[in-house]
């Protein structure tokens, strides 16, 4: 694959078994183009023939790979990490036309944290020790065998494309276990190309399965495979509902990574300019279509003022505009659907009395005039509990609201179904380690926001999902273990 090949983009396909097919089903789904409204492709919408083709080829690569050694699966891991960097523009500009995305903002962090996802697993499993323990007075030893699950499910969604389809294939192979993949039919792109990188790393035929199509067709399929034994799902918390009721009868492994209402709450003796920059960023990164994006902004009433006039001022500088141009900030949301969505959300910030304070329209960019694009918008809320200070939005658009007391702003910022994460802005010791233990959420980052360490585990609690992804938690889910128990 040279670095500077431009896809082609009209024949995506199903990659089972190391090569490139049609669908049985014979079916296709139009794949659009976000910042020009445009058709430019299409991708299979795989049957339960394809999901079970898919299967059959994860069964049979299962004894082999599973069997092999640490070190081998370690090194191939690495080596699609490194054609992965190798292959930085041709991904990027992929990312960025399936998705809307700024083309910097794939260069600089979705492509780039896909690739540091193999390679963080190729080095984590030659480094994943199972416990060991002696039986003092008993003459016995137990030790934990963790072994590979089989074949595996991994469906990801459309506003981190790559970056979270290999967050979940990664350990998966990584521990030993062969996979069927879904991504996003909304973005399938990077997923495609994937399957090139595979075969040009030497992974062998039948370990990574990639098929395409709707969640209610191929994702369905997947689920409710009786003999793939374990599902890793990110996306909306109702998508993980119909999961759930499907996936528990049959006693499947879950793993659910699901939305977010995450508060940012902003204490007076904060670092104020980091402070705001951070704001900025954690708000409308992505078009704000982050489920970590921190999309409730509570502010102590004594800065309120000032804040949202500095806050204001900044958004109104940020350029929207087409992907490709370095200096835009928002590029085009993911797709047509999508936007009417945030839209009618705006629409019903305004009958609940909410205050626009910037954005709310959409923009038209020149020569791109059908392409999805919304400015940023700030809302003002006169309560916390309006639907869209409760509800998930997942795109440019954030609430602001003051709050007196750190009661009052914890009461608030707990007072959502979700538990994904929360960002608190402040100097004071004693409230970072008060607030940090009471707020609920898996993630709670203080005086910054998405600093992430791979190690670490990643999720939500209530409606924000089931489990824990990332560093050791990874490949343990992605294991059964085993207790041995010998006496001597």
């Amino acid at each position: 694959m040279k670095n500077n090949e431009i896809p082609a983009y009209a024949g995506i396909k199903n990659y089972i078994n190391g090569e490139f097919t049609n669908p049985k089903s014979n079916q296709w789904i139009d794949n659009y183009n976000p910042s020009n409204g445009e058709v430019y492709g299409q991708i299979p919408n795989s049957s339960k023939d394809d999901v079970e083709q898919a299967y059959q080829s994860a069964k049979s690569a299962f004894p082999s790979w599973s069997q092999t050694t640490l070190e081998e699966r370690s090194r191939i891991l690495i080596k699609i990490s490194e054609l992965l960097e190798a292959n930085l523009d041709r991904f990027a500009e992929a990312e960025s036309k399936d998705n809307g995305k700024p083309v910097s903002l794939a260069k600089m962090v979705d492509i780039p944290r896909a690739a540091s996802n193999f390679r963080f697993f190729g080095n984590a499993i030659t480094q994943f020790a199972s416990e060991s323990h002696e039986s003092v007075g008993q003459n016995a030893v137990n030790y934990t065998l963790r072994q590979p699950i089989g074949v595996v499910g991994c469906i990801s969604p459309w506003n981190l494309p790559l970056y979270l389809f290999t967050w979940k294939i990664a350990p998966a192979i990584a521990a030993g276990n062969c996979v069927v993949a879904k991504p996003s039919e909304v973005t399938p792109m990077t997923a495609y190309l994937l399957g090139e990188i595979c075969n040009e790393a030497g992974l062998p035929k039948g370990v990574l399965n990639i098929v395409h199509g709707l969640g209610t067709t191929t994702g369905q399929a997947i689920v409710e495979h009786p003999n793939i034994k374990a599902i890793s799902f990110t996306g909306g918390t109702a998508t993980g509902a119909h999961i759930a009721k499907v996936a528990v009868p049959m006693f499947k492994k879950l793993s659910l990574e699901l939305g977010g209402k995450n508060p940012n709450i902003i204490f007076a003796d904060c670092d104020y300019e980091d402070m705001l920059n951070t704001t900025v960023r954690s708000s409308f990164a992505n078009q704000g279509q982050i489920c970590l994006c921190g999309s409730r902004i509570f502010v102590e009433e004594t800065i309120y003022e000032k804040f949202k006039t500095d806050f204001v001022e900044k958004v109104k500088g940020l350029k929207v505009g087409h992907p490709s141009e370095a200096d835009t900030n928002i590029g085009a949301l993911v797709s047509k659907p999508h936007i009417e969505k945030v839209k009618n959300y705006i629409e019903i910030a305004k009958e609940e009395g909410a205050t626009i304070l910037c954005g709310g329209n959409e923009v038209t960019v020149k020569g791109y005039e059908n392409g999805y694009y919304l400015q940023p918008t700030v809302i003002e809320v006169k309560t916390d509990d309006c639907r869209v200070n409760q509800e998930e939005i997942f795109g440019p658009v954030v609430t602001i609201m003051p709050f007196k007391t750190e009661d009052d702003v914890l009461e608030m910022a707990n007072k959502v179904k979700y538990g994904l994460s929360a960002t608190l802005w402040t100097n004071n010791l004693k409230r970072t380690m008060r607030m940090s233990n009471q707020l609920q959420a898996g993630i709670v980052w203080v005086n910054t926001w998405m600093m992430r360490d791979l190690r670490t585990p990643f999720g939500g609690v209530k409606a924000s999902g089931v489990g824990r992804e990332g560093g050791f938690e990874a490949l343990r889910f992605f294991t059964e273990a085993k207790n041995i128990c010998i006496k001597y």
